[in-house]
This record gives C-alpha cells, sequence and structure tokens, in this order.
C-alpha cells in the first residue's frame, strides 16, 4: 500500500502552479459537499443522524485517510463529518433545492478546477490514476497545515519529490 506521503507527492507533481492550488482550496471543498448532498437522497434520519449512501461512502473515505495517516485521517475525518452534516440539511429539502444545490455546488467546483489546471498547463491527478479523486481532499487539507507551519517534515519529502510549488505563466516561454 502507498504511504501518505507517495500519494500525496505523486498528487503534488500535478498541482505545483500556486494559482492551481488555490483553486484546489475552493473547487475540492464545493465538489466534496456536492456529492455528500448528492449521495443524500435517499436517506433515513436514525437517533438523530442522517442515513445515506453519502454516509458510506464517507465512512470509507475517513477509514482509508485514518489508516493513510492518524492525524490527516482524524481532519479528513471532521471535515466529512461536516459535509454530511451541510448535505443532510439540504436533503431534507424540496428535490428542487437537494437537486439545485448538489448539481450547481458539483458544476462550479469542477469550472473552479479546471481553471486552475489551465494556468498550471497540466491534467488533472485522476485522469492517470482514479486515486487522485480522493486523494484530493487530503492533498487541500495537507496544503492547508503546510501553510500554517504543520507536518512540515511530510512537506519536505513532498517538495523534494514533486519540486517546488512556482506561479508559472502559461505562454511565458512562447
Amino acid at each position: 500500500m502507498k504511504t501518505l506521503v507517495d500519494h500525496l507527492a505523486q498528487y503534488a507533481a500535478y498541482h505545483r502552479d500556486q494559482r492551481n492550488i488555490l483553486s484546489h482550496f475552493i473547487g475540492i471543498p464545493l465538489i466534496v459537499v456536492a456529492v455528500a448532498v448528492l449521495l443524500s437522497r435517499p436517506g433515513v434520519e436514525v437517533l438523530g443522524l442522517w442515513l445515506a449512501p453519502a454516509t458510506l461512502v464517507s465512512l470509507a473515505a475517513a477509514l482509508f485517510y485514518l489508516r493513510l495517516d492518524l492525524r490527516f485521517g482524524l481532519l479528513m475525518t471532521l471535515l466529512l463529518g461536516l459535509s454530511l452534516w451541510a448535505a443532510a440539511c439540504l436533503a431534507v429539502q424540496s428535490t428542487m433545492v437537494w437537486l439545485g444545490s448538489g448539481i450547481g455546488l458539483f458544476v462550479i467546483g469542477w469550472a473552479i478546477q479546471f481553471v486552475g489546471h489551465y494556468w498550471e498547463g497540466r491534467k488533472p491527478a485522476f485522469v492517470d490514476d482514479v486515486m487522485g479523486l480522493v486523494i484530493g481532499p487530503l492533498f487541500v487539507a495537507a496544503e492547508a497545515a503546510f501553510l500554517l507551519g504543520l507536518r512540515k517534515e511530510v512537506e519536505q519529502v513532498i517538495v523534494e519529490r514533486a519540486g517546488p510549488t512556482c506561479i508559472r505563466e502559461k505562454h511565458a516561454n512562447a
């Protein structure tokens, strides 16, 4: 099994432009919440908790993240829980609100992602490895931790493997 650093370094290799990374801070959370919203129907309330397909997907993702790294896994579990909470709030609304918000968040999130990858000049990581769809949210959490000065040992190895971040001008050498 790949390690935390293996996954993050592979994903980071597609994301070295700071503008692309910034776009991921916006786009990926929108996509995660959108998927949770769209998978929150059908659902049922049990002991005050909304149980739906989104719950099972989030549980599987949380277990994957926890297996990779306890600290990032706990953070991701918290963030997935918040996404499920927001999704449950929207899932009990009218079909128009539920579906409109889910699809709207999904489309906007992906549009932001593709703008970021245009700036990067590279295709998204998931095109070459579908696991990029699972690692993307973890990458955003890790980048946030790095910005806060946390997990410097992980950041250092990722930069050694993927290279430093920069701002690329797409047509600078043209």
